[in-house]
């Protein structure tokens, strides 16, 4: 009895060394990269940048995202749509964020080929700063190239007063409030006065950043809205989430069908559904001015600007499964923000731009 209860302390303190030299810190071995995969990812963060249009969009993503993949966090710079392509160009972030699409010479000068990856819509309004008025300005394409161009100065001009002939507008002096950084937002404002006035298109035409023939600039939608806000008369465009976030007015605008919409989620849509059969593979688009008889016709989508050649790791994989959950689970979240969802097709087609990172381009 004395030697089997002697054998099995033996065996028990045998078992217990084996145990603790295979979980020692300091044991040595060779485990290979099956090993290495095995083990848990650490954190990674994303770093994003690019359009103000976007960012309460992309703050609201972000959260939500966290809370299913609580080892990915996106880290978004709101510095507008120019930024965040040099950002891109420059590699110091994962993805850009624009709601203009880059232009051949950008292309070209970020080197290796660039997927624009459509995240979600919405219009850009003409805010104003004029009280105790019954309704919402109407605004004629006429009228809003007039006012930005300096044409038109005073509220009760004409051009302005004859849309609104139920309404007397004061004769207050006009003040334009535009963008000072590099924008998307100002490309949709842009590219929608170029297509409706030749004036426009020749003296001052449309891109991110332009030569304005008057007014006064503010940074990002975020000054836009503030200087507005705080100025007697101004007028500026900022897109739809700002102006009502800060309980700004906003104008209704005439289409193409000769109608005054309302900017809406619903008029976005309409808008967006009228031009869906002219996109391009490479999903650089414009949506403004667009023939739906109910649509809004300033209105504009965010792209992700991702590069093709993204080399593999956690990153990427991280960078492909936020986009995509965008895509898919994440547009739920846009009406609550008075942002537009994107049409089940196009979500099809920037689909296919993700599942093409990491695959060489033709």
């Amino acid at each position: 009895m004395h030697r089997l209860t002697t054998l099995l302390l033996w065996s028990l303190a045998f078992a217990l060394g084996v145990g603790c030299k295979q979980s020692s810190p300091t044991a040595t071995s060779n485990e290979g990269p099956q090993a290495a995969q095995a083990a848990p990812a650490g954190p990674v963060t994303l770093n994003g940048a690019g359009s103000t249009f976007v960012y309460p969009m992309m703050s609201r993503w972000s959260s939500e995202y966290q809370k299913l993949a609580p080892e990915v966090q996106v880290n978004y710079q709101s510095i507008g749509s120019g930024g965040g392509i040099r950002q891109l160009i420059a590699h110091t972030v994962q993805f850009g964020a624009t709601d203009a699409p880059m232009t051949d010479d950008q292309l070209k000068e970020a080197k290796s080929p660039v997927l624009h990856v459509p995240l979600v819509m919405g219009a850009v309004v003409a805010t104003y700063n004029l009280p105790d008025l019954p309704h919402a300005i109407r605004f004629s394409p006429e009228a809003l190239a007039g006012i930005f161009l300096g044409e038109i100065t005073t509220w009760n001009d004409s051009k302005i007063a004859s849309a609104n002939s139920d309404m007397k507008l004061p004769a207050t002096p006009i003040v334009v409030v535009h963008r000072s950084d590099g924008s998307g937002t100002t490309f949709v404002w842009a590219d929608y006065l170029s297509k409706v006035s030749p004036a426009w298109k020749t003296k001052v035409g449309a891109a991110t950043s332009l030569n304005w023939p008057v007014g006064i600039g503010g940074k990002g939608n975020e000054g836009v809205s503030g200087t507005v806000r705080q100025t007697p008369g101004a007028i500026g465009y900022v897109e739809m989430t700002y102006a009502i976030q800060n309980k700004m007015p906003f104008g209704q605008v005439k289409n193409q069908a000769g109608n005054f919409v309302e900017p809406t989620i619903d008029s976005v849509t309409a808008a967006a559904a009228g031009a869906l059969s002219t996109i391009p593979d490479d999903l650089r688009y414009s949506i403004t001015n667009s023939p739906a008889p109910n649509g809004y016709p300033i209105c504009g989508t965010v792209w992700a600007v991702v590069y093709q050649d993204t080399p593999p790791g956690p990153a990427r994989k991280a960078l492909v499964g936020f986009l995509k959950w965008v895509l898919h689970e994440g547009q739920k979240f846009c009406g609550p923000l008075d942002y537009s969802p994107l049409p089940a097709d196009l979500v099809q087609r920037a689909d296919a731009k993700l599942e093409s990172i990491g695959v060489a381009a033709k």
